[in-house]
């Protein structure tokens, strides 16, 4: 496993307290194997907070002109998991997370969820260790950078397209998981009223609500039989 001072190297950040980044790189299952308790959950919490007011303040100086509709749809395909997975996988930020035996061999560090989870993390750590200005150097690096080709956000269509026709959006439901804590895969199918548009599954809710709104688009736009 590479050392944490070379991701550092990587990113461009050197962190004063050390312990901030270990933490934004542990993962649940880790946290659970090893009996320490530290994971990356509540940094990822507060990465995500950052990562959108630095994104919307840079769309918003960006494009002066732009509605709010139309800043909004630009932000969500920035911040939307394939971007921050891309990113993470950029600065090969698998290499460097702490598993448990069992999200290790089933293939952790290479899930799209996972790495997208970490990113915000980290963002999260470097934000408590340097600050507003650090994080935002950091995310504004990410986006200048090319973006991935797929960035479909399928419950931001799934809801245009009811919101026009009908006036009202989506539900959404989750019924069940399996699996253990570390390894869950969570079922989810999404509502219109009574009716059942569509169902879906992923390792996190909203992972399996992306499924879920894709099949209901897939039906949807299927020929009556």
């Amino acid at each position: 496993m590479p050392t944490l001072s070379s991701l550092e190297d990587v990113i461009g950040y050197r962190f004063r307290e050390p312990a901030l980044l270990r933490e934004a790189l542990s993962h649940k299952s880790h946290a659970s194997e090893s009996k320490s308790g530290i994971c990356n959950e509540r940094l990822e919490f507060l990465g995500d907070s950052i990562l959108s007011a630095v994104v919307a303040h840079e769309l918003y100086a960006l494009h002066p002109e732009e509605p709010e509709g139309g800043l909004s749809q630009k932000k969500a395909r920035l911040v939307s998991r394939p971007s921050l997975a891309h990113w993470a996988a950029e600065i090969n930020l698998g290499a460097y997370l702490f598993l448990g035996v069992g999200e290790e061999s089933s293939g952790g560090r290479t899930r799209a969820s996972l790495l997208a989870n970490a990113w915000e993390a980290l963002v999260g750590a470097i934000y408590l260790d340097g600050g507003y200005a650090a994080a935002g150097a950091f995310i504004r690096g990410c986006l200048g950078r090319r973006q991935p080709q797929e960035q479909t956000d399928y419950k931001s269509r799934l809801q245009e397209v009811l919101q026009k026709k009908y006036k009202a959006p989506p539900s959404y439901e989750t019924t069940h998981s399996v699996g253990p804590d570390h390894d869950k895969t969570f079922q989810v199918r999404v509502h219109f009223g009574r009716r059942i548009l569509g169902h879906g599954a992923g390792k996190t809710k909203k992972e399996a609500e992306q499924a879920a709104a894709r099949d209901a688009l897939q039906r949807l736009a299927a020929p009556p039989t």
